[in-house]
């Protein structure tokens, strides 16, 4: 921590958990640091004319009734810098990875004015985010605050970490705040990322559930301030909020400590600006200021799918966008379970590729349609069309290819070549099994036969006429390959699935109902 200057001394009245009631600080302001001796400090939430409200960030040693607060006129200031990258760091920007002490650059306040709006550009460019189903048809830009909602335990942290992964030798920075999580979820965090080589790039900042309160509702606003740092030398920042539902519990606590009156679901009633203050600091700044920007990536967790509650629906209004889990697509196997029909991103299309754009802008409305083609097939007697098999079939190649495990972030180039090949019907020559390795196999495939595809689709962006022809060519021999290696007695048309064979035992069973008696009966 920086060396304090003490203006004002004051005197504890009285103690509620977490909160401090303290007389004699007269020119408090808010966000303004205090300290109690022995390195116990706080930070000043509230005063009336006679007592300053007093939030516990660090306690080492007991507080009593009539013990002396001395006060400083500085505001609240944390310790940024370059040497932050590859720690684990609490919110006062302590170490808590065992690596040695921490010697900061500069020192940022942690409640600043957001950029105004002159000080922004538009967002333009992409945060390639290695999950398919994002950079194809939710693209995140760099800049934007894209929200994650979900149920307990549908994959909502992988999206944060999948992200992280994917910025390998791009040059972004990120930060990982964990806030209120449990320490085991933590170290698998932590192990993630030195599997990966991920803290190479990458800053932690954890207040875990065993932390004070004070330093969980500080953690997502010192994450912020590290990221400003970094943002303000003209670099990109990528921060996760892991997670935003457990930080406003935490300000509840608090609120309902200092005494201010519960609202909806036992908030106060500046749960909204709680939030707002922090979201509004993800943004690209305008050259003058360095051209850097801030992008921000905030879980919040729900129950039973309501995405109504009273945290969400703030969070829902003040950023471009969310992403929605589906508990039972989740069950279901499909991962990442994202519910297509919920999840938008307001920005759109203006930070994608516009060769990504034009291949997979058609595929929200085809992979919507093909779920509510497949809902009605399973629940309809009589024989499909052609055209509705050959729907189905295409939608479960889409469905296949929006598939991903965890921890695997895949390449924009890959990302183009597999759309590709779905677009003009390449994959629907393959077997299902086929179009899985082909999943696996296509970028080492491009990478041995047509190098200068990939660096050609990376500097240019869209399609012209090498490129496609380049693509047509690949995807001709690749498939020529395979169909050459396939075992005689494969046949590219599926088995019937539990699905079929439960439908046509239900069309017997309608038949016979309806049918009447047979002749022998009457």
């Amino acid at each position: 921590m920086a060396e304090l200057r003490y203006t004002e001394v004051g005197q504890v009245q009285s103690i509620r958990g977490s909160i401090v009631v303290v007389e004699g600080l007269k020119s408090c302001i808010n966000g303004q640091l205090v300290e109690f001796g022995f390195g116990t400090l706080g930070t000043i939430l509230g005063f009336n004319e006679k007592e300053a409200y007093i939030l516990i960030i660090k306690l080492t040693t007991e507080i009593k009734t009539g013990d002396e607060v001395r006060a400083s006129l500085e505001p609240f200031n944390v310790p940024v810098g370059n040497n932050f990258i590859g720690r684990i760091v609490s919110p006062l920007g302590d170490p808590l990875d065992g690596l040695g002490p921490l010697k900061p650059d500069d020192y940022y306040p942690i409640f600043p004015a957001a950029p105004g709006i002159l000080e922004r550009q538009v967002l333009k460019d992409p945060l390639e985010t290695g999950t398919k189903v994002l950079d194809a048809m939710i693209p995140i830009g760099l800049g934007q605050r894209q929200l994650v909602l979900g149920n307990k335990g549908t994959g909502k942290t992988t999206f944060i970490t999948d992200v992280v992964l994917n910025q390998k030798n791009t040059g972004v920075i990120c930060i990982y705040c964990a806030t209120g999580k449990a320490r085991s979820q933590l170290a698998r965090v932590v192990q993630l990322f030195k599997d990966n080589d991920a803290f190479d790039y990458s800053i932690i900042v954890s207040a875990p559930s065993s932390s004070p309160p004070g330093q969980q509702y500080l953690s997502p606003y010192v994450a912020c301030s590290i990221g400003e740092y970094f943002m303000k030398q003209g670099k990109n920042v990528f921060v996760g909020f892991d997670d935003f539902t457990k930080h406003a519990w935490c300000y509840r606590e608090i609120s309902l400590l200092l005494g201010r009156p519960p609202g909806r679901d036992s908030y106060p009633g500046d749960i909204f600006y709680l939030h707002s203050k922090m979201i509004e600091r993800a943004c690209v700044l305008n050259e003058d200021k360095g051209g850097g920007s801030m992008t921000f990536l905030p879980i919040v967790e729900i129950l039973e799918g309501d995405l109504t509650a009273f945290v969400p629906t703030n969070l829902i209004s003040m950023t471009d966008g969310q992403i929605c889990l589906d508990a039972q697509m989740f069950g279901e196997g499909q991962r990442p379970a994202l519910e297509l029909g919920l999840s938008v991103s307001r920005v759109g299309t203006k930070v994608q590729w516009p060769i990504v754009k034009n291949l997979a802008s058609p595929l929200r409305l085809e992979y919507l349609q093909y779920k509510e083609l497949l809902k009605a097939s399973q629940l309809r007697a009589g024989e499909q069309s052609d055209e509705a098999k050959a729907k189905l079939k295409s939608g479960a190649i889409l469905t296949e290819l929006l598939l991903q495990d965890k921890d695997t972030p895949v390449p924009m180039e890959t990302l183009v070549i597999l759309f590709y090949g779905f677009n003009k019907q390449h994959l629907h020559k393959l077997t299902m099994d086929e179009v899985r390795q082909a999943q696996i196999d296509v970028l080492e495939y491009t990478q041995k036969n047509d190098p200068d595809l990939l660096k050609i689709m990376r500097e240019r962006k869209k399609m012209d006429e090498e490129i496609e022809g380049k693509l047509e060519n690949l995807w001709n021999t690749y498939v020529g390959k395979v169909e050459a290696e396939r075992p005689e007695d494969v046949v590219v048309e599926e088995k019937e699935d539990d699905n079929d064979i439960l439908r046509d035992i239900g069309r017997d069973i309608l038949d016979e109902a309806t049918a009447g008696p047979k002749k022998e009966e009457q």
